[in-house]
């Protein structure tokens, strides 16, 4: 397991990146460097942030050279500062410069999302919010976005549709209402312990609350609806606070009790943070 992933999977989204940017071959690496050619190089981070995703940089570069010889300076969680190198390696200089771009993108994106999260994490320090992530992902990189997510401090909501309950707005719709799609999950033989429903209104809680669910979303509230709610909730649910929260609100609705803050901007809207890889010896 490398950052909470297995090996295969990691494996499986670095050949399908490779073969996007490398294709039939990288025909400026092949004409300009001799086969033989070895190289030692740092990754350098130019930008201070959070970093996550050196595992994925690894196997990125073992990919294309098995022999490749990679040593961490940091691990992933470690905030890094302009000039810092956290990771140095030796291997064919081919595949070096074949791999780089392929690697800085995963790096970047990652620490880029890692950085985001521990910016949330710090500003509800204090409070007993914790910070979740969503579906929000980049189709195909799910894991490594989830996976950066937790190195910034933050948490994991639902992996996909397949590991949770979530019964939100047009659920409710097609299922006419909210103790009627409660009653139809419940009535699966594969229902699971944790059941939580998405409420738009101080209505749709009530009728959570008379539903009996574990944890009420309370989506699109305001920091006067969210307090109403919370009264009235009063620790008969968990409680979860989504939709439109920022970094210049989300101590606020943290400082009003509630369990969980889901932000989908920590994997849709992260700008990445910036690495090179600099060659430093042949």
């Amino acid at each position: 397991m490398a950052g909470g992933i297995g090996e295969a999977a990691v494996s499986e989204i670095v050949a399908r990146a490779l073969a996007e940017d490398v294709g039939t071959g990288d025909i400026t690496t092949l004409a300009t460097v001799d086969g033989e050619a070895r190289c030692r190089a740092q990754i350098v981070a130019k930008t201070e942030g959070v970093v996550a995703g050196l595992f994925v940089v690894e196997a990125t570069l073992r990919a294309l050279d098995p022999d490749v010889s990679f040593a961490y300076r940091v691990q992933d969680g470690s905030r890094v500062r302009p000039h810092l190198a956290v990771a140095d390696l030796e291997g064919q200089t081919r595949a070096i410069l074949t791999g780089e771009r392929t690697a800085l993108n995963f790096l970047q994106r990652m620490s880029g999302i890692a950085t985001l999260t521990a910016r949330y994490v710090e500003a509800v320090r204090g409070t007993k919010a914790r910070i979740l992530d969503t579906r929000k992902t980049a189709p195909g990189l799910r894991l490594l976005d989830k996976c950066a997510v937790r190195a910034g401090g933050g948490q994991n909501h639902r992996t996909g549709l397949f590991d949770g309950v979530l019964i939100k707005d047009n659920h409710i719709r097609a299922a006419g209402g909210i103790a009627a799609a409660v009653a139809r999950v419940r009535a699966r033989p594969d229902a699971v312990r944790k059941l939580e429903v998405e409420a738009q209104t101080l209505g749709q809680v009530q009728e959570a609350l008379a539903a009996g669910v574990d944890v009420i979303m309370l989506d699109n509230m305001s920091l006067d609806e969210v307090r109403q709610a919370m009264g009235t909730i009063a620790g008969r649910a968990e409680t979860e606070v989504s939709g439109g929260v920022t970094l210049e609100t989300v101590r606020a609705y943290s400082e009003c009790g509630v369990n969980y803050i889901s932000i989908g901007a920590l994997t849709h809207s992260a700008p990445a943070l910036d690495f090179s890889l600099e060659i430093v010896a042949q």
